[in-house]
């Protein structure tokens, strides 16, 4: 594991309480392990981790939210999350493989949600020309597709392949 990633999973572990992990684990209940530190320690570990190892570029934000994601751990994901949320201007085209599986792997509203309305979306929108065709592509089969991360996210963007199909989305 990377420094960072070291650095963020062991606080989060030190933010951590077992009664908030219990609340969590019941109120979200979907086989992840809950750690049971709070949205505001997550994202200031996050952020406190940006100012422990700065200069991180593209590849270093990507690989880290990878490496966070790998643990079946809500925290450990809602903070891949919060770095992508925090470094979206950073994002490419090719970078919507990568969510894609991450979006694949739950199916859970409160990991879908951010990450499609705070990270997809405005990389989506910040697209244009050949580089907005090809994710208008794989945003209409994202609302086919078996994974119901990835159908909720095609629904919250508005997408339905007839609508990007006849007007160019």
């Amino acid at each position: 594991m990377s420094a960072a990633g070291e650095f963020i999973d062991a606080t989060l572990q030190r933010e951590s309480s077992w009664e908030r992990a219990e609340a969590d684990r019941a109120r979200l209940g979907v086989g992840l392990t809950f750690y049971g530190a709070s949205v505001g320690a997550i994202r200031g570990t996050v952020r406190d981790a940006g100012r422990r190892y700065p200069g991180l570029d593209h590849d270093d934000i990507t690989a880290l939210s990878s490496e966070l994601w790998t643990e079946p751990v809500f925290e450990r994901r809602l903070a891949a999350v919060v770095l992508l949320q925090s470094h979206v201007r950073m994002l490419r085209a090719s970078d919507l493989t990568r969510i894609e599986g991450f979006l694949r792997t739950t199916r859970l509203p409160a990991l879908v949600d951010p990450l499609t309305t705070d990270v997809v979306r405005p990389l989506i929108d910040a697209l244009t020309g050949p580089a907005r065709g090809r994710a208008n592509i794989v945003l209409g089969r994202w609302a086919h597709d078996p994974s119901a991360g990835l159908r909720r996210a095609a629904g919250l963007l508005g997408v339905a392949d007839e609508e990007l199909n006849e007007n160019g989305r």
